[in-house]
């Protein structure tokens, strides 16, 4: 097998991150096979490149063991993207949600393992849970909350992804790379799964409300898709054996933190929109015993030693093209 991986499959590649992946991969010249049974991906994502015979799109389940072992097979890396993502569904599908994570990444790891295909798996900064080691380091201690609490599903379910992937690289000698994905924004993402920026943008234009959940003194650091897929890709390369990703975890995102209140104002300047901000309790948006994070901050170091990486995109520059990319579309 050659170092640099030239046929790849991405499950979840018609969704928002793993579309933007398909794009630099194939711009790169690979050849791509992308798994996703369309529950939140869309086909149009993919359209130029199917058209033009350089991606093969499967529409299928990733928890499909003998379908990923049969398109596994014809790959020379898998890049794992497929996941129930979004707050929202967390908190109104938790068993669903729970269930799909844990099923469909333990059939890409056996799969992976079976035949020895690197495998780099798309994990979450939500597996720090409520930790206050900040920045968070890949080293550092996950905090969970509470079982009764839904909330905490999807990072315990993505947290039990990392272990069963780094397993596969103890136990087979898989070159495994976990990327934990902090939040990730930029075209084609859309609102409708509690993403926060997508939202204020729509309303700001609108000049409807932009509803801030909690006081907005909670931050995030918010990433352009196009620098975390170039980061996603660069893994991939480095995810051999003896190579600089392979058996590690990175986080991969931006470290430009932002209160979810300023980035309401800072949206609302920014489009000169007359939108008023209003505050609504987590109780409210969410249902009862919800909890969140007050702050999520990564460190890059690690990525930045192993692939030379740093984020080139500014959450002004990123606020601007959404608001004219939603603008055109209106």
């Amino acid at each position: 097998m050659s170092n640099t991986p030239q046929r790849i499959l991405v499950t979840g590649g018609a969704g928002f991150v793993g579309s933007h992946l398909v794009d630099r991969l194939v711009a790169d010249g690979r050849r791509v096979v992308v798994l996703d049974d369309l529950s939140s991906g869309r086909p149009d994502n993919l359209a130029t490149h199917v058209g033009q015979g350089t991606v093969t799109f499967v529409e299928g389940d990733a928890g499909d063991r003998a379908l990923v072992e049969r398109l596994a097979a014809d790959v020379d890396a898998i890049a794992h993207l497929a996941a129930s993502v979004g707050v929202r569904q967390v908190v109104e599908a938790p068993g669903r949600t729970l269930r799909n994570n844990l099923i469909s990444t333990l059939a890409v790891v056996d799969a992976a393992a079976a035949l020895g295909r690197p495998l780099l798996i798309a994990s979450t900064s939500e597996v720090y849970g409520k930790s206050d080691a900040l920045p968070f380091t890949e080293g550092g201690d996950l905090v969970l909350g509470a079982t009764a609490r839904s909330r905490w599903s999807y990072a315990a379910a993505k947290a039990t992804g990392e272990w069963l992937a780094l397993a596969a690289a103890e136990e087979h000698g898989l070159p495994v790379c976990v990327a934990r994905l902090f939040n990730t924004v930029g075209p084609r993402q859309r609102g409708r799964y509690g993403m926060v920026l997508p939202r204020f943008v729509a309303a700001a234009l609108a000049g409807a409300p932009l509803e801030v959940h909690g006081d907005g003194t909670q931050t995030r650091c918010f990433a352009h898709v196009a620098d975390v897929t170039r980061a996603l890709a660069a893994l991939i390369d480095g995810n051999r054996e003896g190579g600089a990703a392979a058996g590690r975890v990175f986080n991969v995102g931006t470290d430009e933190e932002v209160s979810i209140l300023e980035l309401a104002q800072r949206v609302v300047a920014a489009a000169g929109s007359s939108s008023e901000l209003r505050l609504v309790p987590y109780g409210q948006a969410f249902g009862s015993g919800f909890e969140d994070m007050t702050r999520r901050v990564p460190s890059l170091d690690a990525l930045e030693a192993a692939v030379g990486f740093r984020p080139r995109t500014s959450l002004d520059e990123i606020i601007a093209e959404l608001l004219q990319l939603v603008a055109a579309a209106s």
